[in-house]
């Protein structure tokens, strides 16, 4: 009867966990660029039973085990804005940024313009080009962002050729899978990740990359392990009613 409770403990611990991460994805469902998370769980096997007294497989305990989480790197909607400073990555790839942490990667796209005339994103990380950060003077006007990342600018009203500003440095990693989080949306990669070039990847202006969670399916997984909780709550509780009344009948003196 010990080890029941100590399984149906265990199975809520997981539920527990897995719940967290289904709120935080719902909670940045409108979060530009977010990627959402999913739970990995096994099976572990405990060698012998708390009442030792089984033969064979029987005597072991099967537990639930909280492994880790992992990210859905996978791309998400398109959003037109018709902002000038907003840009959209189509396929894979990762603006590089430059945080006080150090350099990052993110899909979030909402850019803007600081005091300083430096490209930053919404947090205020400096966008960073092929050549450092990317910086546009009072006077330019008339920004435009090219499908491989390159900004040109008008200096001034009445200009009529174009002025460089930078090229956007859009990267790809060798096992994208091993980025870890570190923040709403951006990213840090390991060292034994590897930058590699992206043949395949172009830039829209004016559209971000909204988060690729599915209401729907979170709203869905939420309710299943609301119910799968309740349920296992419901059993631990009439497994110590049962062990409740069999210590009060064996303590029960004959006549």
């Amino acid at each position: 009867m010990q080890n029941s409770l100590l399984v149906g403990l265990s199975r809520q611990v997981a539920l527990s966990r897995e719940l967290d991460v289904v709120a935080n994805n719902i909670a940045n469902l409108n979060t530009t660029g977010f990627k959402a998370d999913g739970t990995v769980f096994e099976e572990f096997i405990a060698p012998t039973a708390r009442a030792n007294g089984f033969n064979g497989i029987d005597s072991r305990v099967s537990f639930v085990h909280d492994r880790a989480t992992w990210v859905d790197l996978s791309q998400g909607p398109i959003e037109r804005t018709n902002n000038p400073l907003d840009v959209a990555i189509e396929g894979a790839g990762y603006f590089a940024v430059q945080t006080q942490r150090g350099e990052r990667y993110t899909r979030n796209g909402a850019m803007q313009i600081n005091a300083n005339g430096e490209l930053v994103t919404a947090e205020g990380y400096q966008v960073l080009g092929e050549s450092g950060p990317i910086v546009f003077q009072p006077k330019d006007t008339n920004i435009s962002i090219a499908r491989d990342g390159t900004i040109s600018v008008r200096e001034g009203n009445n200009a009529q050729t174009e002025s460089q500003r930078g090229k956007l440095r859009v990267v790809g990693f060798d096992r994208p899978g091993l980025l870890q989080k570190d923040g709403a949306s951006t990213f840090n990669a390991p060292a034994t990740v590897v930058q590699q070039p992206l043949p395949y990847s172009r830039l829209v202006q004016g559209a971000v990359e909204k988060s690729n969670v599915r209401s729907v399916v979170e709203m869905t997984r939420m309710i299943e392990i609301t119910r799968t909780y309740t349920q296992v709550a419901t059993l631990l509780s009439q497994q110590s009613d049962m062990r409740r009344t069999a210590i009060e009948k064996l303590a029960e003196v004959a006549n």
